[in-house]
């Protein structure tokens, strides 16, 4: 595309301007009708958050997400700069993005009068078109709207002089999308500042006798427990938002899953003896997401703070790094997560969930009862009963299981054929793959799931842990 650089060639171009909220509409009716998702990389919102993105841009809306912690706010407010349009044209040198054919600011102003058709144009790209800001207790107005800047007046200019005034990120969005997370945070007297931007779409700078017609969209993210508690937003505020949606975490596991291994870091590495790969199998993968699932309904956690989708992704990565660790120390080359590394949960968990517990101590019990029950449920969704009656014949009849980090994944497949009714149940899990790895793997996780369900024992000593019958 041929772009203009002068104020006649715009003209001449028939470029017209439009407002933000209509350039947005625009583009967000292009994606409705072709069945393009709003926004990439989000899962899990297409029949009840998307909707209501949907209808807040059509209706021209300034948003408010109001959802706990790991709840892909931030990633949909920045995913809507692909709702602009590719290129936007200012007036070169211009701070707040001035309209060619509109301009508001003073040096604007005075550049098309000087220069008219002659003026110099500049085409921003729509990804200078946003900002956002992480509302802190001590976010000043300056920081948002602007304040006189002493060099300028130190060079010879009067107070009284415009040109004297350096502007915040509200004004440096003009024709663009401004963002600010966690509003509630914002002190008081900063949100009485922005009732003007949201509401008279202007900005006023202490004393001057200035007023400038901003055109911004304003999005927000904020605590459902915060937005709501009088005294942390104002009012007047709250009802200047067009519209308020409510983000939630994933509904089902298998929306977490997709998450997990599209947020996870993949743990393949080189090494001089050629590459190592690291597999997490789809029952340990749905037993990490089940781990998040159980917290966000578990009384013991603190469901104000929320448990973020960021925990399932941690223990994704904890877990495989545990296994190629594990790996690493055995010499294998193709390595498989097992049950023994479910171990490092723990670790990458007690700092992303609140535990309701007045009992010293009592962090690492609730996790680990956690755990348990992660794995029990995936074993009893995935596991078919009538394959493990005589997995617990064979252990009631003396046969005996020995597990742990320290064990091959070899030596453990081995016991596929040393206890015979393991194969059927652990090559379902597999999927018919009996690489030793594989199989070591599903062969833990079928021993821990018929001992969570009571029907094997188990005595653990550190890492180590045997498998043997009840009677």
């Amino acid at each position: 595309m041929d772009l203009a650089e002068n104020l006649g060639q715009l003209k001449a171009s028939g470029w017209t301007s439009v407002p933000v909220k209509e350039e947005m509409r625009r583009n967000a009716i292009a994606k409705i009708q072709s069945g393009e998702p709003l926004f990439d990389g989000v899962m899990g919102y297409e029949n009840t958050v998307a909707p209501q993105l949907e209808n807040a841009l059509l209706a021209g809306h300034d948003v408010v997400f109001l959802g706990e912690r790991g709840q892909a706010k931030t990633r949909m407010i920045r995913s809507c700069i692909n709702l602009l349009d590719e290129y936007m044209p200012i007036v070169a040198g211009s701070e707040i993005n001035d309209d060619p054919l509109n301009p508001v600011s003073k040096y604007a102003k005075d550049l098309v009068a000087e220069h008219g058709d002659d003026t110099k144009i500049a085409w921003v790209h729509r990804s200078a078109r946003f900002a956002e800001k992480l509302a802190t207790p001590d976010t000043s107005i300056a920081d948002l709207i602007g304040e006189v800047d002493p060099i300028k007046v130190a060079e010879g200019r009067y107070l009284s002089d415009e040109l004297t005034l350096h502007y915040g990120l509200v004004p440096r969005t003009n024709r663009g999308i401004f963002a600010m997370n966690e509003l509630p945070d914002l002190a008081e007297r900063i949100q009485v500042g922005l009732l003007n931007v949201l509401e008279e779409r202007d900005v006023q700078i202490r004393g001057y006798k200035i007023r400038l017609p901003l055109d911004v969209v304003l999005m927000a993210s904020a605590n459902p427990e915060d937005y709501t508690n009088r005294g942390r937003m104002i009012t007047p505020l709250k009802d200047r938002f067009g519209s308020q949606i409510r983000t939630h975490y994933p509904l089902d596991v298998d929306t977490e899953v997709a998450i997990m291994k599209q947020e996870a870091t993949p743990l393949d590495v080189e090494t001089p003896d050629g590459p190592i790969t690291v597999a997490v199998p789809d029952y340990l993968t749905d037993t990490i997401a089940t781990f998040s699932h159980l917290a966000r309904a578990s009384n013991q956690v603190n469901q104000r703070s929320g448990v973020s989708v960021r925990l399932s992704v941690s223990n994704y990565e904890s877990v495989a790094a545990s296994a190629l660790r594990r790996g690493l120390k055995a010499g294998e080359r193709n390595v498989v997560a097992r049950v023994d590394d479910l171990d490092a949960l723990p670790a990458s968990s007690q700092g992303k969930i609140e535990i309701e517990s007045l009992e010293e101590g009592r962090e690492g019990m609730i996790l680990d009862t956690l755990i348990k029950g992660a794995v029990l449920t995936v074993f009893k969704d995935t596991v078919d009963p009538g394959q493990t009656r005589a997995v617990v014949d064979a252990f009631e009849e003396g046969a005996v299981v020995h597990t742990g980090e320290d064990i091959s994944s070899g030596d453990l497949a081995k016991m596929v054929a040393d206890v015979e009714a393991l194969r059927e149940p652990v090559l379902a899990l597999t999927g018919g793959d009996e690489s030793p790895a594989a199989v070591a793997s599903a062969v833990e996780f079928v021993l821990e799931g018929l001992h969570l369900s009571k029907r094997l024992n188990k005595d653990s000593s550190g890492p180590s842990a045997t498998y043997r019958g009840r009677v």
